[in-house]
């Protein structure tokens, strides 16, 4: 019984074999996903895995890479959005200043949109945070986002920054580099979150496990994430997975 909570399965990497990718994570007891939606051509895309597969659950939003090009209709849209049943969550949404695509200030503004339109239509909101850390937490604590909640994607912080986050009601994720030998940080944030907040997730194609680093990854690889983050906590495969899996439910309110 895995969970994962954060796929691009709608990739164009997995154009050629996307049934197969599916039917690889079912066989490895991937039980449910979430596919991520995040610009005008991903959100289409996303929702029709969703509509085809019933244990593929959407989130909606825009990512902070294409926040330039995001425009009032968008968020019209995601809104509309909100109303279908399989969407469950507004994302992924955040701060992003490795990739120099748009202005900080554009940043900031879409993420507080989204944060507010979150607040509006009752949905968690999926971060992305890239060498934000600061501006993050800062407008997530104006935009009262703990009223929603959420998931810390892909968590790269500390252990101190895990817990203000936890203080303001976000479940902390963990992908492919926890599993990475000389992930120091990663490691010590996992071992800190407490089980009833953790989850796992790939970001697949993207940031791939070991022992497959360096390969397009994808949704059954997140065995090996559930792997290393057992072996942190001291628990069996079984149980981090159950357990991460009932978050996960309880988190995108999937019954």
């Amino acid at each position: 019984m895995l969970f994962d909570t954060h796929t691009h399965l709608d990739s164009h990497k997995f154009d050629d074999d996307r049934e197969a990718v599916i039917m690889r994570a079912r066989e490895a007891g991937v039980e449910l996903m979430v596919n991520i939606g995040f610009d005008r051509e991903t959100i289409p895309t996303t929702m029709k895995l969703a509509e085809t597969y019933d244990f593929i659950y959407a989130a909606v939003g825009w990512h902070p890479v294409e926040s330039i090009h995001m425009t009032p209709q968008d968020l019209v849209w995601i809104e509309e959005l909100c109303k279908h049943p399989k969407v469950v969550a507004i994302g992924e949404i955040g701060l992003d200043y490795y990739w120099d695509t748009s202005p900080k200030e554009v940043q900031h503004a879409v993420f507080r949109e989204q944060i507010r339109l979150a607040r509006k239509v009752g949905k968690p909101i999926v971060i992305h945070n890239r060498d934000a850390h600061e501006d993050i937490l800062t407008i997530l604590r104006e935009e009262k986002a703990g009223e929603v909640g959420g998931v810390m994607h892909c968590f790269s912080g500390s252990p101190e920054t895990a817990q203000i986050c936890l203080d303001m009601n976000f479940y902390i994720s963990f992908g492919g580099p926890v599993t990475y030998k000389n992930a120091r940080v990663p490691k010590e944030a996992l071992a800190s979150v407490p089980l009833d907040r953790l989850l796992i997730e790939t970001d697949s194609p993207y940031l791939t496990p070991h022992p497959y680093r360096g390969k397009r990854n994808e949704s059954s690889y997140v065995s090996f994430v559930a792997e290393a983050a057992a072996e942190i906590k001291g628990i069996s495969v079984e149980e981090l997975g159950r357990i991460t899996t009932e978050n996960g439910k309880k988190c995108f309110g999937i019954v």
